[in-house]
């Protein structure tokens, strides 16, 4: 199943209304009109739902609407731009939009989204920095960025725990360091798996695995992840790989 049917497919039967309506209904308080609106608690409900995919997938589906939304009604430059930065399969693209047009009635209530992207994939920053990244493109897509639009994305940064130098690539368009930093002096291998030290030998073999499925380019395209954010993944896998290589050479394995 591709990554956005996974999105679908989670919460097929979970209400009547079909897949996104029985979402929407779950993830919705009524409002004295009777419209359904996206609250606050949609996070942690989108997170118990399924996996983390569907919890990413929604995520940056609300996140993109409600950027949109900070600086004004929302344009088809940003909808392209959405669009193009998270590509959706023709076969999703409704349930999709339905999801995208109830988080773009308003700009609030995406921080919890933002919160549980951070804790979820807390282990793979390099990831989240490419969501960030994406998101300055989709909030440059009407014009220059406004006051709104950076406060919402200092937000999304808070949320991502991402540092200041993270801020800065993805604000800038910067590729990530690649394989070779793994190597480099003063560089924590650990670090890159996200391991301490003290670790054992089964324990960073079994994290190196686990990383280079998360993150093979063939897997991220399997699941429909976009072209740019493929390419960058790329030089993920060199660095994992890097890593695993100098402590294995470091433990003599």
């Amino acid at each position: 199943m591709g990554f956005w049917g996974k999105i679908i497919g989670g919460v097929t039967g979970f209400m009547t209304g079909g897949p996104i309506g029985g979402l929407l209904g779950a993830l919705a308080g009524h409002a004295a009109d009777g419209r359904p609106r996206l609250g606050p608690n949609a996070a942690n409900l989108a997170a118990m739902l399924g996996s983390k995919e569907q919890l990413f997938a929604i995520s940056v589906v609300v996140l993109s609407a409600k950027l949109a939304k900070s600086d004004g009604p929302v344009v088809r430059a940003e909808i392209d731009a959405f669009k193009r930065m998270f590509r959706i399969p023709p076969e999703n693209m409704r349930d999709v939009a339905a999801l995208f047009d109830e988080a773009r009635e308003t700009a609030e209530d995406f921080e919890p989204f933002a919160d549980r992207m951070g804790e979820a994939f807390a282990h793979d920053k390099a990831m989240l920095e490419d969501v960030l990244g994406a998101l300055f493109t989709i909030a440059r897509a009407d014009g220059p960025l406004t006051r709104g639009e950076v406060r919402f994305l200092q937000r999304v940064q808070l949320g991502f725990k991402l540092e200041a130098r993270e801020w800065e690539r993805a604000r800038d368009g910067q590729a990530r360091p690649g394989g070779a930093a793994a190597q480099a002096p003063g560089i924590d291998a650990y670090a890159v798996l996200g391991l301490p030290p003290q670790a054992s030998d089964e324990e960073v073999r079994a994290t190196w695995r686990r990383l280079m499925r998360e993150n093979h380019p063939d897997a991220l395209a399997a699941r429909g992840v976009p072209k740019e954010l493929i390419d960058r993944a790329t030089g993920k896998v060199a660095e994992i790989n890097s890593a695993w290589d100098r402590i294995k050479r470091e433990r003599k394995l």
